[in-house]
């Protein structure tokens, strides 16, 4: 074989060389993507990719991996996850560790999925959790509430879900519904201190175990209160709601002519170093402050009701 005869069978071998890993690596022209690259259909309705077209299912598995506050035009504060998709609650899910989304519900609502390196940036990591749904799978949870994703939210910051049927609402950074009002004293559930009190703002409240009890005396005096707000007077009404004894109530004139709230006579304050509802930053501050329990004894302040978890 000569030389020139040589060059050409060299050439066309590298050519057709060069053609084989253009055809296994991508795509290239019009011709069809392999199976391992081809693009799944999307759902005309909700826009998120389904096996068939007719399920839809967000693609959540990297955004599942934390959660942060987002501030919202109408909504104020909202939860989305870590690629910035709004999380939901729903109404209906009101027996503990169980979701009430399933089937063609989960569908449409997709719930966000747990893992072991869930983080939250800018609410209380405390409040996650999770539970576990009847195919086995672990769903999320804040303040032990379930949360999903809106199959028609379709881009960072959408809330299409916002009130849908008067049962769904974007989260609250404790886990309360976005856009609806706050009772006056509310309760929030945490995962490590139990059942709490929280004022209309979300705001938790404490007890300062160097105020006394019957006859009340608040030892928070003039600098103290700079970093301590006291509580606003709440009605029985208020305290039934939240499921106490209107008997735990004392309103009570402190030394600079204002009402304060007390509670079984331990006058409550809410940390301006909470910055979020369901915040808890005040616990166990100097060894002092506690957050204020939901279960109180009614007894005049010999039983201190505060949150020791």
């Amino acid at each position: 074989m000569n030389k020139n005869a040589r060059n050409a069978l060299f050439l066309t071998g590298t050519a057709l060389a060069l053609t084989a890993v253009t055809a296994c690596g991508q795509q290239t022209g019009t011709g069809a993507a392999p199976a391992s690259v081809q693009q799944p259909v999307v759902n005309a309705v909700s826009g998120y990719p389904g096996a068939d077209g007719t399920e839809s299912t967000p693609p959540v598995t990297e955004a599942a991996s934390g959660l942060a506050v987002r501030t919202d035009a109408k909504l104020k504060t909202i939860v989305v996850d870590g690629k910035g998709m709004t999380v939901y609650v729903f109404n209906k899910d009101t027996e503990p560790g169980t979701s009430s989304c399933e089937g063609e519900c989960a569908a449409q609502w997709p719930p966000v999925p747990a893992d072991d390196t869930q983080t939250a940036k800018g609410l209380n990591q405390d409040l996650l959790g999770s539970i576990t749904r009847t195919d086995g799978s672990k769903q999320l949870t804040l303040a032990g509430k379930p949360l999903y994703y809106f199959a028609k939210d379709s881009l960072p910051g959408d809330t299409n879900g916002q009130g849908v049927k008067g049962v769904w609402y974007a989260a609250e950074p404790d886990g309360w519904k976005a856009g609806v009002e706050r009772p006056a004293l509310g309760v929030l559930n945490d995962p490590k201190l139990g059942k709490i009190l929280q004022d209309k703002n979300g705001r938790t409240l404490y007890l300062f175990t160097k105020d006394k009890p019957w006859p009340m005396k608040t030892a928070c005096d003039a600098t103290c209160l700079q970093k301590w707000t006291p509580t606003a007077p709440v009605t029985a009404a208020d305290a039934k709601a939240a499921g106490l004894q209107s008997t735990a109530l004392f309103t009570f004139n402190t030394p600079n002519g204002t009402q304060q709230e007390a509670f079984n006579c331990w006058p409550g304050y809410t940390f301006k170093g909470d910055s979020q509802p369901g915040d808890t930053n005040g616990q166990n501050v100097k060894g002092v402050w506690f957050a204020i329990k939901q279960d109180i004894t009614v007894d005049r302040g010999k039983t201190v009701p505060a949150a020791k978890g």
